[in-house]
């Protein structure tokens, strides 16, 4: 394959790339490439749209280029400020620790582990002496910085920017001088950090990275950013069944944005599925079952996402209830509260919330009123209801999750 063939497939549903004529002459240059993806491991689960970007890291192993998943244990005690409107809380080492390698476990469901180097940039940031961190620092201005949306926004508002916040896009930039990297991937949010890693390079006499930005991807409900935050998010680490009930909840003018930036269906094929549902040929439902089958079959294979399909038409088409309802066995002489248990009852919000059904009893409150629980099939109105233990029970908050409720028995 011939450099502009690399290309080719490289800038398949890309943003943008700085430079493309510099990408192109790389390839030429050097053939195989360092390809840097920074990740902080904030979070314990990697979802659909981090895997916009992963999924373009696998295209670049296909082609033999060399990627670097460099996880951020130094930046997350700090936090990447992009888009943020107040300081994030720091993170514990353990936490970090934890974290970092649900990372790597997940990001291999998509990223081939031969073709991987894994790194932590605690290697470098960590020996860094305060007379270095002066040095890095000298090679950007406050102003520069301030220009950054987020900071700008911050700054106006009178909304606290702490000064190390200053310093994570020039440690995010500094990774790629220790790693000289030629290309560093990314989300469209991140193209300011990005760009600074480009600056550094030269000011460190290298030949400075190709940046690209690959899209944000929207979660379930069609509006904000995939984020567990939000609540919004598809985990790659989900059971094919909750993996499978998410995509079909997606709002249907997502369907064919998730079909092109998750799947490798030839864009020919994606196209003439969007004219068939243009024209009403094919049904919405239909659509979103294929995309479904797709996304679940790769990452649990074909059985499994068949499997999936089959307990999600039981459910949801024929009103029944799913196969594997989780039990959970209540001791209610456990669960002192302002609504005590009364023999074999206990209070709706308290169940929920010893369930895991809701975070908080306030997440119960709203869930209620909002009309997404159920006991037994049918729809919970009164935030004081008494649930009778004696036999067991089903709740249901919205369309997916479901817990069986019964009185632990003693001894």
């Amino acid at each position: 394959m011939n450099p502009e063939e690399h290309l080719w497939i490289i800038k398949k549903n890309t943003v943008e790339i700085v430079q493309e004529k510099e990408l192109l002459r790389k390839i030429r240059r050097k053939g195989s490439l360092k390809v840097k993806f920074g990740v902080d491991p904030t979070t314990s689960d990697i979802h659909l749209g981090h895997s916009v970007v992963l999924l373009k890291l696998k295209s670049f192993q296909e082609l033999g280029h060399q990627v670097v998943l460099l996880i951020g244990d130094f930046t997350s005690k700090i936090g990447d400020p992009s888009g943020r409107v107040k300081t994030r809380k720091p993170l514990s080492s353990e936490e970090i620790e934890i974290n970092a390698k649900t990372y790597r476990e997940q990001a291999f469901k998509i990223l081939d582990p031969e073709r991987t180097l894994v790194l932590y940039n605690s290697q470098w940031l960590k020996k860094m002496s305060f007379s270095r961190v002066l040095k890095l620092a000298s090679h950007y201005t406050v102003a520069r910085m301030l220009e950054r949306d987020d900071f700008q926004m911050r700054y106006q508002r009178k909304y606290p920017i702490g000064l190390h916040e200053f310093l994570y896009p020039l440690m995010q930039a500094y990774d790629s001088v220790a790693l000289r990297a030629d290309v560093e991937m990314g989300g469209t949010d991140q193209k300011f950090n990005l760009l600074l890693g480009r600056q550094l390079q030269k000011s460190y006499g290298q030949s400075p990275q190709v940046i690209i930005t690959m899209p944000i991807l929207e979660g379930t409900d069609g509006k904000e950013k995939m984020s567990k935050s939000l609540g919004n998010y598809i985990g790659i680490s989900e059971e094919p069944y909750e993996m499978y009930s998410k995509i079909m909840s997606i709002p249907d003018k997502l369907i064919f944005r998730y079909f092109r930036l998750l799947t490798d269906l030839e864009a020919e094929e994606i196209d003439s599925k969007e004219k068939s549902l243009s024209k009403g040929t094919l049904h919405p439902k239909e659509a979103k079952k294929d995309l479904a089958r797709w996304i679940v079959g790769s990452y649990w294979g074909r059985s499994r996402a068949k499997a999936a399909e089959d307990e999600f038409e039981r459910v949801f088409a024929k009103g029944e209830l799913p196969g594997d309802i989780p039990y959970f066995s209540v001791d209610v002489s456990d669960s002192v509260d302002v609504k005590a248990p009364k023999g074999d009852t206990i209070w709706i919000i308290k169940l929920l919330e010893l369930t895991g059904l809701a975070k908080t009893r306030s997440e119960a409150r709203r869930l209620i009123e909002g009309g997404a629980v159920k006991c037994d099939g049918k729809k919970v109105a009164d935030i004081n209801l008494e649930i009778s233990l004696g036999s067991e029970h089903v709740l249901q908050v919205g369309r997916r999750r479901f817990v069986r409720v019964g009185k632990r028995s003693k001894g």
